[in-house]
């Protein structure tokens, strides 16, 4: 299968639906494992890993999952596939760009992936739209089964699964959840939130995972303590404590722009709008930026009946010739899809070459103009 079959439209889980998807993008759930009779891939040799990688593939493509997978080679793939790869939340930045024998399995509509010879052998996760980490639990605890009735893991009955990264140690699970955050941004509130991320043990990342800065207001916080707490009562803390206390301050931060900055909520949106719709050359960053205040006002039209005069143009956009269409709106599959679509490897994947940053500039300024000024 090639790359181009998923490149032109957005994940499953970026889909813009699930519980509380205004201000939930996505869950995750990802488990670490290491095979029992191997050592840990820093002291493998390149036969060992070679064998790794073949052992756990033939597992996972023989898996039952309700849906074709595909497996990508990763350590053979070209550096535009690999970031593509990272773009699409499939693989991380350090299998992208490590070194040695390793390799993706993939399921077609991309809800689950499968690193193979990451940090550990094994890191395999399951992603839904919204807020929906119970049911990515019972997915993947169902997979990990199957592996299991098949391969041996490393397990320790002191310390759990064993990894090659002692805070992973015990249930070797990563519960990982994206959140568009621009309220508490524009309202100066999101030292709170990183402070109180802290206090309750929490990682906060960029839009691609550890070592990113966050992009168009996206943040993805998660647990660090594996070791002593059991899957369920990490996956309750989360659905039940720490995501509707997150919800909650964003929500108000909505409020509070509607009810005392409604001018400036209402120019971010203008501005936002004006450029998009007429930039001839705009860059990933500047994109993301810009989107994210689109987002923000369909969102709030959509969830709180927000109707500043900025969120009903968002309600009536022109036509190709220039005029006003009160019967079309901007809808979030269009942003959500313009936010993945204009990512630099997405944009030449699907262009069908390399680009240098300013055609690259270019041709997203096209993507986005075409997109919210006739198909919206």
């Amino acid at each position: 299968m090639k790359l181009t079959e998923i490149s032109n439209d957005i994940n499953e889980w970026f889909s813009g639906s699930g519980p509380l998807a205004d201000i939930v993008i996505s869950s995750r759930i990802r488990l670490a494992r290491n095979l029992a009779g191997h050592k840990f891939l820093s002291h493998c040799s390149t036969a060992e890993k070679s064998e790794i990688l073949e052992k756990l593939k033939d597992v996972l493509m023989s898996l039952e999952l309700g849906d074709k997978t595909f497996y990508v080679s990763v350590d053979k793939a070209s550096a535009l596939n690999r970031n593509f790869l990272v773009e699409r939340h499939l693989i991380s930045r350090d299998h992208a760009f490590s070194k040695g024998p390793r390799g993706v399995v993939i399921a077609r509509r991309e809800f689950f992936t499968a690193m193979i010879n990451e940090e550990d052998h094994l890191r395999m996760q399951v992603l839904k739209a919204g807020c929906q980490l119970s049911q990515c639990a019972k997915q993947i605890n169902h997979i990990d089964d199957m592996i299991e009735k098949k391969l041996d893991y490393a397990f320790s009955p002191r310390y759990g699964y064993l990894t090659a990264c002692p805070t992973n140690l015990g249930t070797a699970i990563r519960v990982s959840v994206m959140l568009h955050l621009p309220a508490l941004k524009m309202t100066g509130q999101t030292e709170k939130f990183f402070n109180a991320a802290k206090d309750m043990n929490l990682a906060v990342r960029g839009l691609f995972g550890e070592g990113t800065e966050a992009a168009s207001d996206l943040y993805q916080i998660s647990n660090q303590v594996t070791l002593g707490i059991s899957e369920p009562d990490i996956i309750s803390q989360f659905e039940n404590t720490i995501i509707p206390e997150i919800v909650k301050y964003e929500n108000a931060a909505r409020n509070q722009l509607l009810a005392t900055h409604a001018d400036t909520l209402d120019d971010k949106i203008y501005r936002a709008m004006a450029l998009l719709q007429n930039a001839h050359l705009i860059s990933s960053q500047e994109a993301l930026f810009l989107l994210s205040h689109l987002r923000l006002g369909v969102n709030m039209r959509e969830h709180m009946g927000a109707s500043t005069p900025a969120i009903k143009k968002l309600c009536s956009l022109s036509n190709t010739d220039g005029n006003v269409d009160e019967h079309r709106e901007l809808s979030i599959t269009t942003v959500n899809r313009l936010f993945m679509l204009t990512l630099p490897a997405h944009l030449q994947l699907n262009h069908g070459k390399q680009l240098d940053s300013t055609r690259r500039d270019a041709l997203r300024a096209k993507i986005i103009r075409s997109a919210l000024n006739q198909d919206a």
